[in-house]
This record gives structure tokens, sequence and C-alpha cells, in this order.
């Protein structure tokens, strides 16, 4: 099965996804990365008012192969996280880029997003590590 790389949104090569919505970036991790770990069990989030920085660890995801550090594509204030996942967290592989969202940030820069990803980018990095 293919794995999709939604075009509206914008990848770290670490493979988080970021989608705007006004001056909220909506981050989750991408289907490449719940593919490679498999059976997710665990997900540790901040919470509402904390803060993220770019380029910093905002939590992990725990499956039954590995725990993998989730790392912010930028910096601001989480404003909201998805606490039906993270009380379901086996359900993430389910719609990474829809219901498996993670946190939504208010960025403080969003300059910080001019280095993310395309989707056509980010999809040759990953199929060129299969």
């Amino acid at each position: 099965m293919a794995l999709e790389y939604p075009d509206n949104l914008q990848y770290l090569d670490s493979h988080e996804y970021i989608r705007l919505e006004d001056d909220i970036a909506v981050i989750g991790i991408s289907a490449h990365a719940v593919s490679e770990l498999g059976d997710i069990v665990f997900l540790e989030l901040p919470v509402v008012g904390d803060t993220v920085e770019k380029g910093e660890s905002f939590g992990t995801v725990e499956s039954v192969k590995a725990v993998e550090e989730l790392r912010s594509p930028v910096t601001g204030t989480v404003v909201d996280r998805n606490s039906d996942i993270v009380d379901a967290p086996e359900q993430l592989g389910d719609d990474p880029y829809g219901d498996g969202w993670l946190i939504k940030v208010r960025l403080d820069d969003p300059s910080e997003l001019d280095d993310a990803l395309s989707a056509a980018e980010y999809r040759a990095q990953v199929e060129g590590e299969d």
C-alpha cells in the first residue's frame, strides 16, 4: 500500500507534519513514521499552556518496537492537545493527518516553517530510505 503525504501539509525530516490554520500549527506524525513504528502503545504530549521550541523534543511516541522523540517544527504555545489520541494511541495509524493530529501550537514566528519540506520533497526523501 502506498503511503499518502497530503500536499497541503509541510513536513520535517524527523517525520512530523505541520498544517497551518491561520497562526496555529497543527502538528502530527506522518504516515511513514506510523508505518515504521508499527503498533503504537503510548503517547506523551505537552499540556495546553506549555511552550515548545523549534527542533526540541515535545514528547514521545512509543510502539512495541521503539520509543521515538517528537520534535517540534515551530516555537510557540500549545493551545490544544488531542486527548482522544493520547487515550487511544493505537488509532494514530487510522488517520494520521485528520483525527490523528497531536498538538496545536500558536506560532511565535511563522518564518520558522520556511525550511520545512513540501509533500514532494518529503516523499522523495522517505522513498529514498526504503
